[in-house]
């Protein structure tokens, strides 16, 4: 695994003539990707072309990963992620995350769509994840633990760093972007779930639920890399709003969203140290 993430690592910065550190990465979820068009671009790759890296099978994932500078600092964007119902192991899931991390970045940036489970949400909230409930069959620290990358029991009672999440939200208030804050609970999907189902998450303790983040998340942390995270709610679960949902609905709530979202990336990442 080090040797397939160093060669990666590698490669990118040949590709880029080693002229680029990034400071942060940011993983874009589904519908997600127009941040990058606030970005000045230093340079961009296909997924396809980097060595180890898996391809993206979501039609709304682009698969590029972008470097440029977006609020005056650096950053590393990938434009489309990797899930574990696309038949990708764990280990494949988080691949790009380590790399980002062996590429020096500092902090970690991850958006998602997500469904709506308070009461309160509407369709294209943002909801800055606070904490989540793991619900994945498995995660990417099973197995023998990769000493270079981080411990074998890493802490996770601050996934998601309580400084950001604060100037996250007076930023929101700043800005007024209306920023909800909530539990994020991730599943395998890719069916959406039944109305049990999300009595279920809701019941205990879930205020939005999707199919990603949480994999990153725990890889991040198991390196040191404090995360940020925000989903964007894109339908909603709760009795009485429950309809057919489609991938057309999905991309159009995320879309409307994307505005608010890039602002609040950009503000953030801005006054980080």
């Amino acid at each position: 695994m080090i040797h397939a993430l160093q060669e990666a690592a590698d490669y990118i910065r040949d590709q880029m003539n080693h002229q680029y550190e990034p400071e942060f990465g940011i993983v874009l979820g589904t519908g997600l990707g127009g941040l990058v068009e606030e970005l000045e671009i230093r340079h961009s790759l296909s997924y396809a072309d980097i060595p180890h890296f898996p391809v993206s099978t979501v039609e709304s994932h682009s698969g590029k990963l972008i470097f440029g500078d977006l609020g005056g600092r650096r950053v590393m964007v990938m434009q489309g992620r990797f899930h574990y119902y696309e038949g990708y192991s764990m280990e494949q899931v988080v691949f790009p995350v380590r790399v980002m991390k062996l590429l020096g970045i500092k902090r970690l940036f991850v958006s998602n769509a997500a469904g709506g489970l308070h009461p309160a949400f509407k369709t294209s909230d943002l909801m800055v994840i606070t904490d989540h409930i793991n619900l994945q069959p498995t995660n990417p620290l099973i197995g023998r633990n990769i000493d270079d990358l981080g411990p074998r029991f890493p802490d996770m009672s601050e996934p998601y760093e309580e400084h950001m999440i604060q100037q996250a939200l007076n930023i929101s208030e700043h800005h007024r972007l209306n920023l909800k804050s909530g539990v994020y609970a991730s599943v395998p999907g890719p069916m959406l779930e039944t109305k049990a189902e999300y009595h279920y998450l809701r019941t205990i303790g879930a205020d939005a639920v999707g199919m990603s983040t949480v994999p990153e998340v725990i890889a991040a942390v198991h390196m040191g890399l404090p995360c940020f995270a925000v989903s964007v709610i894109t339908d909603l679960c709760v009795p009485g709003k429950i309809k057919k949902v489609i991938l057309k609905d999905i991309l159009d709530a995320a879309a409307k969203a994307e505005p608010a979202l890039t602002v609040l990336f950009k503000e953030l990442i801005k006054v980080q140290e």
